[in-house]
């Protein structure tokens, strides 16, 4: 499948917690940039537990790479003030785009944050900034883990549009009827903004299930099966996974999605693969010498 080169793509990082980390992550983003994505972001630890490693993520990805950065912003366990200065940190180093989340809380945590919810944090980020940031949400086309209802979860992204969101980026699925059927519902609730498909790589059967019990994502159960019968022959699972994505994302861009979000774990190689089947030509030429995935 050859797609048009201005389809949007856009790749997720998560803060390393070591040099080693930090030097894979810096060769990574640099494979990753020959296919000029929209931006990279990087991902906020529940509670802000990430909040240095975030924003020493940004300052070396923004030093290694050209790609525009979208830091994610959390406003559980944070103050109002310590926002503000978060925000005025990225205005100075140039960023102009954020995914704000409402983010987790650590085990046995109560939420007592000045702001409680992503719709909050947005007003916020919109009265203190304006239209500085360009501000992504979050959405989930299988619904929320926390959420009451379907309904429910579709107000919360409604209000988090209402107060200035630019755009959403979904949770990670496996079913394309999941999000066809979402979007049509967004519609219904008079949510037109841009809604980005996640997309979750599948490298590793133990990984996948622990990511998706604790995020909400369903893994279709003859998808599961057959993973699970590949047992220790990591090749077939690779195999498997990277065809059964790359049909998905077929699905989703003939179905008119506005771009593609994936969550890279940090790794290169299966993405690489991906967006090469997917036929999105690099459009950005590394020095001389550089190892290119």
């Amino acid at each position: 499948m050859k797609i048009n080169h201005t389809f949007n793509i856009s790749f997720e990082f998560f803060p390393p917690k070591s040099i080693e980390g930090v030097n894979n992550l810096s060769q990574v983003a640099l494979n990753l940039s020959k296919f000029a994505p929209s931006f990279f972001s990087v991902t906020y630890g529940a509670c802000g537990t990430t909040h240095d490693g975030t924003i020493d993520t940004v300052k070396i990805l923004q030093k290694n790479t050209p790609v525009p950065l979208s830091p994610h912003l959390s406003c559980i366990g944070a103050t109002r003030e310590k926002i503000l200065e978060i925000l005025s940190l990225y205005k100075s180093l140039g960023i102009t785009r954020l995914v704000a989340i409402r983010g987790d809380l650590l085990p046995g945590m109560e939420n007592t944050s000045e702001l409680q919810y992503a719709n909050e944090l947005v007003s916020y980020i919109r009265e203190i900034t304006e239209d500085h940031f360009y501000i992504a949400v979050a959405a989930y086309p299988e619904c929320h883990p926390q959420a009451a209802s379907l309904k429910h979860d579709l107000l919360c992204l409604k209000k988090k549009v209402a107060a200035g969101a630019d755009s959403a980026i979904t949770q990670y699925f496996f079913n394309p009827d999941a999000y066809f059927y979402f979007l049509d519902e967004c519609a219904k609730q008079g949510i037109f903004v841009p809604i980005v498909p996640g997309i979750m790589p599948i490298t590793n059967f133990a990984k996948l299930v622990r990511f998706s019990n604790s995020c909400g994502a369903e893994i279709p159960r003859w998808i599961y099966k057959r993973l699970e019968t590949y047992g220790a022959d990591e090749s077939a699972l690779k195999a498997f996974g990277t065809e059964l994505v790359y049909n998905l994302c077929e699905q989703l861009i003939a179905g008119g999605a506005p771009g593609l979000h994936f969550y890279t774990l940090n790794q290169a190689e299966t993405v690489s693969i991906l967006v090469n089947m997917l036929g999105i030509s690099p459009q950005l030429e590394l020095a001389s010498g550089t190892q290119v995935l």
